[in-house]
């Protein structure tokens, strides 16, 4: 037995995961033991996210005590008030999130810190919005999001209720490393009660998101919604009860939920991949729409942050809308309902750009962001003035945050919102199908997609060949512009640069001749790249929709095909 692993297992509070690694050592599974030691969970800007199990390369009772030591002393470091601050930790329906919590929460109280905890489970976005409501130096949330069963997370936000960013990240990270170094405090979630640090969080602060939301003037077009049916599944995780309660509160009574889904379950017995992007993640609820013949079918992710809906066609089937699609329509609705001084908007640079062309349309502001929600929201809160307020933004990954109640992506907040706007339509004798129509037939016919490719081992590292020798073609069409985001450098063909206002990130944008844009992102450890794509047909009002939909794939397939085969 090495000395490390005699380390952690003195070390380890938890019997179970003693157990567990004393079992590997004495079946001496050396590739198994190199695995979870290797290496440690890598606390980075999404905190951590790992496999349950015994180990540093895993999530489990040790590592959750070290990081919240670690948080709880960088907190102290970077503003002495955190203490009185507190922070606000919540968690998932996963079988240790609430072990857990609850051991963040006695790790921070040891330091002297206060703790707001929730009773019971709870939506991330409801914990993100108890950072700005409880105004507390951070928060947490135990959740694994829409991971599979054996996983779980450790997500951390900061003071203004936006998921941290660098330099916080690292700062954390610093003093985690410390902190499992030096011995544990022994300090029990009782002891902080005790001491008057740890503060329960009961279904009155569930109240006040719910309030918060009423409230808001972009959530309350009450536009005939006892007339729209819809079914909802919570995919076993914690969204069920406040999605009901919204929905119900915005006058909606034909909800039908998905009773064999309804409840918190960390095993995920109805789905194979609890993520409504999955193929087979929607079928239940789309089942429970069929039978009830509603309109919508929708969907939270088991953390409740992302929202997912299939539409009822005109042949009466259900059809997905992409997460570029449910973003556009939300974008579009809520500049033209929201006040003139409300029209900050964005999207990520992996994201579909018609958010732009209707934002331009309307007169509103656009930014742009690098991929993840942390970007867009703290970018938000950067460029937003008093004439130009935060209005929308959106990821493709189905993420959308409407208004400023929640710093980050919320479920609910865009389940409440796609029904608004859904019913609205409806008064109107239009559907979603329309809608989406009209603004294709304003802007173009926008279709976005993406590829993983894998390339062969020992294949050179793409990005570096991809700057050594910049195509001038793709796919038969020229390349414009290309965005550098390495050295945040835009290159025009005729040899012009601009400077490009994005952190540097090892992506790659190319701008073509016809408006379609390819995407780079390589991996930097294998030989792989993650690749989107975009294609804009023209579409006028005298246009047959199909037939240019048609054109639009079918140009789509040229470009992934032959931009695939140009990196094989």
């Amino acid at each position: 037995m090495t000395p490390e692993i005699s380390t952690w297992l003195a070390r380890d509070p938890d019997p179970v995961t003693r157990e567990e690694l004393q079992q590997l050592v004495d079946a001496n599974r050396q590739s198994e033991l190199a695995d979870r030691f290797s290496t440690r969970l890598a606390f980075g800007t999404a905190g951590l996210r790992g496999i349950v199990g015994a180990g540093p390369n895993r999530m489990n009772r040790l590592v959750i005590h070290e990081t919240a030591l670690g948080l709880g002393k960088y907190l102290l470091q970077v503003d002495p008030l955190s203490a009185e601050k507190g922070v606000v930790i919540g968690y998932d329906g996963r079988p240790d999130s609430r072990q857990f919590a609850h051991d963040a929460a006695s790790m921070l109280t040891s330091l002297g810190i206060k703790v707001f905890l929730t009773e019971k489970v709870a939506p991330t976005p409801v914990v993100a919005f108890g950072v700005r409501h409880l105004q507390t130096a951070a928060g947490v949330v135990v959740t694994a999001s829409h991971n599979p069963p054996a996983y779980n997370g450790f997500k951390v936000y900061w003071g203004n209720g936006a998921q941290i960013i660098p330099p916080h990240d690292s700062g954390i990270a610093e003093q985690i490393d410390i902190a499992a170094t030096e011995d544990l405090p022994q300090h029990s979630i009782e002891d902080g009660e005790r001491e008057g640090l740890l503060h329960w969080l009961n279904g009155d602060f569930y109240t006040e998101y719910r309030k918060a939301l009423n409230n808001s003037a972009l959530l309350s077009n009450h536009n005939e919604p006892e007339a729209l049916s819809l079914a909802y599944t919570a995919m076993h995780g914690v969204g069920a009860e406040l999605a009901e309660s919204l929905l119900a509160d915005a006058g909606f009574t034909k909800v039908y939920s998905v009773a064999a889904q309804r409840e918190p379950d960390g095993a995920f017995p109805t789905v194979n991949f609890p993520n409504p992007e999955e193929p087979g993640a929607m079928d239940m609820v789309i089942a429970e729409a069929d039978k009830h013949q509603a309109t919508l079918a929708c969907a939270n992710d088991p953390d409740a942050d992302r929202f997912a809906v299939a539409v009822r066609t005109e042949e009466g089937s259900y059809q997905m809308l992409t997460g570029d699609q449910v973003g556009v329509l939300l974008g579009h609705y809520l500049l033209t309902h929201a006040a003139p001084t409300q029209n900050l908007v964005g999207t990520t640079i992996v994201s579909s750009t018609l958010l732009n062309k209707v934002a331009e349309s309307v007169d509103a502001t656009f930014y742009q962001t690098l991929t993840g929600f942390k970007w867009l929201t703290n970018v938000a809160m950067e460029k937003q003035t008093e004439e130009s307020q935060f209005l929308f933004a959106y990821e493709e990954a189905l993420g959308y945050t409407v208004g400023n109640v929640v710093w980050d992506k919320d479920g609910l907040s865009a389940l409440v919102a796609f029904a608004q706007l859904t019913a609205e339509l409806a008064s109107k004798g239009k559907t979603v199908w329309d809608q989406l129509e009209s603004i294709y037939r304003e802007h173009g016919l926008y279709i976005n997609a993406q590829r993983s490719i894998s390339l062969q081992p020992g294949t050179p590292p793409i990005g570096d060949s991809l700057r050594a020798s910049p195509p001038s073609h793709i796919a038969g069409r020229g390349v414009d512009i290309v965005d550098d985001l390495k050295t945040s450098k835009r290159t025009h063909s005729d040899g012009q640069t601009e400077v490009i206002d994005l952190p540097p990130s090892d992506v790659l944008i190319y701008h073509l001749d016809d408006d379609s844009r390819v995407v780079v992102r390589p991996s930097g450890t294998e030989p792989k790249l993650k690749c989107y794509y975009e294609v804009v047909e023209a579409m006028s009002h005298e246009d047959c929709f199909n037939h240019v939909q048609q054109r639009a794939v079918e140009a789509m397939n040229d470009l992934i095909t032959k931009h695939q085969a140009s990196l094989g």
